[in-house]
């Protein structure tokens, strides 16, 4: 019994008649014929009443006919669901988050454009640190991340830069320097210097410290928080001052002050990192959306 046998049983079936049901599928009706023959033969009962005009079900026919649909269906669909893949409009893509990108607004733009566009994707998102997540984009379990530069290890990989913040200090609303529009570091020497620990982002961290040392602070006087965004609390309780991305600056927290570095040098770029060799058709699309103009949020859709 073969799939194309099914097809042209339930076609016959479903409109009673030879004629139709050969036109439907495009084949003239003396092999039609014979096909429903052969497959009657290979069951061992009929499965149609040939009349002048037509056709009727016989009771093995009516049985016969719902599983032969259900089949074809599943057939349809197992091969729809393999197309879609193949072209990366359907499926699964596999997308990892630095934890230090969360509020950037252009990847979750761009996530919505994509879900816009491919909406029979399913999305399975992850976030992590830096470490966890070059790990996890190296050994397969994810299909590309959104991560933040400098990192060392992103150099396995193909890198897409999506866009560039410069760092911020975040201080305490209640701070003598809160309201100044830039401040050079060097002036916050004496200051706690809240950071985050350095599997969050590595290179990151290097650049942050290396800034600070040089301009004078301490590392005993530096406070760990558990994550970048942490740190804003921890700003906002009078722990301490911290350099953040720009993207931060929309956490709405009354306790904390932003302003400019003077004579800034530190700036941090977002990337799109996926592996080097065969990458998904959904990846290749996720990539084509990058090359697009960039749209506000409310433009997305």
């Amino acid at each position: 019994m073969e799939l194309r046998h099914l097809r042209y049983f339930v076609a016959v079936a479903e409109t009673l008649h030879f004629t139709r049901a050969a036109e439907m599928l495009g084949i003239s009706q003396p092999p039609l014929s014979q096909q429903i023959l052969r497959l009657e033969q290979e069951i061992g009962t009929p499965l149609l009443k040939r009349l002048t005009r037509g056709v009727e079900l016989t009771e093995a026919g009516e049985a016969f006919l719902a599983d032969a649909q259900q089949i074809v269906q599943l057939a349809d669909q197992a091969l729809e669901n393999a197309r879609g893949i193949a072209r990366g409009i359907s499926g699964q893509l596999s997308l990892g988050f630095a934890s230090s990108v969360a509020f950037n607004p252009r990847i979750f733009t761009l996530i919505r454009q994509f879900t816009d566009r491919y909406p029979a994707m399913e999305l399975l998102t992850r976030e992590e640190n830096m470490s966890l997540l070059m790990q996890d984009l190296q050994e397969g379990l994810l299909d590309a991340a959104f991560i933040r530069l400098p990192c060392e290890s992103s150099k396995a990989f193909n890198l897409r830069v999506i866009s560039t913040e410069k760092m911020l200090i975040a201080l305490p609303r209640s701070h003598p320097l809160s309201g100044t529009p830039a401040v050079a570091l060097s002036a916050l020497a004496d200051e706690t210097l809240i950071i985050f620990p350095r599997d969050v982002s590595p290179s990151l961290y290097e650049l942050i410290v290396t800034a600070c040392l040089r301009a004078g602070f301490s590392r005993h006087t530096f406070q760990q928080a558990p994550q970048i965004t942490t740190s804003l609390g921890m700003v906002a309780a009078g722990c301490g001052i911290a350099l953040v991305p720009e993207s931060l600056r929309c956490v709405d927290n009354p306790e904390v002050s932003f302003c400019d570095i003077e004579n800034n040098t530190l700036f941090t770029d977002v990337a799109f990192a996926w592996r080097r060799h065969h990458p998904s058709k959904a990846v290749l699309h996720l990539l084509a959306l990058l090359a697009e103009p960039p749209v506000t949020p409310g433009e997305a859709g």
